[in-house]
């Protein structure tokens, strides 16, 4: 059962052509047109992809922003620019073909659940940071949505680290301290990367990543209480720095935990494959 799987972020799309054992062909990207062209560039290369299967058996679209999967709804995308937009049956009327509608960070946690980092897991926290943080948790083996679809902005959780304002109108929020824009906009010199901050040696770059660490290490002690998950899962670009990142937090993560064994943390294994997965999975679940 093949299916066309696209992974839709702010900057640029990632699409494939799926088998059952995830094995990918006609993989490509594309830059994500800004408004009014967006669903139209979506719909474009979701076609294509479809032409290029064959016949597909569906469609899986992982988007961000706020997604109202059970209705195929994409409520709300800063980024993308739609608010209450019926992509699901859009794309169905042009593509002709079941479509499945998904948040990008839950489509992420389904593909390390099926193919990655968390296989045979039920219980456990995919968490990407990158430009900002989001986080699916897995209960049960199914990724939480929350009463509208919004579960999962452990960035927008407050952390005792400092009163900085956040985009999104809060203040002292994870992703202003941990996210690797964070990391960029901290440090405060041009042209560096989040990359460069994390290795550096500089003692401003080192106070700017002891401040990320310690606001990780805090969020997700309260996640680890409230949920218990047998594995904590870091994705997204920041996870790249591999254990220059996790062994500091795998410690400060530790230590605050006085009571009890302290969940895994690990890298994801699947990188940028992940939403492009987790639509597919999407896809054939339809089925």
């Amino acid at each position: 059962m093949s299916v066309v799987a696209l992974d839709v972020g702010g900057t640029l799309m990632k699409g494939a052509v799926v088998a059952p054992d995830g094995t990918s062909t006609a993989a490509e990207q594309r830059p994500t047109l800004r408004q009014p062209d967006t669903v139209e560039g979506i719909l474009a290369f979701a076609a294509d992809l479809v032409a290029a299967a064959g016949t597909p058996d569906a469609v899986g679209l992982a988007v961000p922003g706020i997604v109202d999967e059970q209705n195929g709804i994409a409520r709300y995308s800063t980024n993308l620019g739609w608010r209450d937009l019926p992509l699901r049956a859009i794309a169905t009327e042009r593509l002709g073909l079941p479509v499945a509608l998904v948040h990008d960070v839950r489509a992420g946690a389904l593909a390390e659940a099926e193919f990655g980092a968390a296989q045979g897991m039920q219980d456990f926290l995919f968490l990407p940071i990158g430009t900002g943080i989001a986080g699916t948790a897995v209960i049960g083996g199914r990724p939480y949505r929350g009463a509208d679809g919004m579960a999962g902005e452990i960035g927008h959780s407050p952390v005792p680290v400092g009163d900085e304002p956040c985009a999104c109108g809060q203040r002292g929020c994870l992703e202003t301290y941990a996210s690797a824009a964070a990391l960029v906009r901290r440090y405060g010199t041009p042209g560096v990367t989040a990359a460069d901050v994390i290795t550096s040696t500089d003692p401003k770059a080192r106070a700017v990543v002891a401040d990320a660490i310690c606001a990780l290490s805090y969020a997700l002690t309260t996640y680890t209480m409230l949920l218990d998950p047998a594995v904590i899962v870091i994705g997204g670009g920041l996870a790249e720095a591999g254990d220059t990142l996790m062994e500091p937090l795998r410690a400060e993560l530790a230590a605050r935990i006085a009571w009890r064994m302290p969940p895994r943390v690990v890298k994801a294994a699947l990188g940028a494959t992940a939403g492009r997965l987790g639509a597919a999975i999407s896809a054939w679940r339809l089925g």
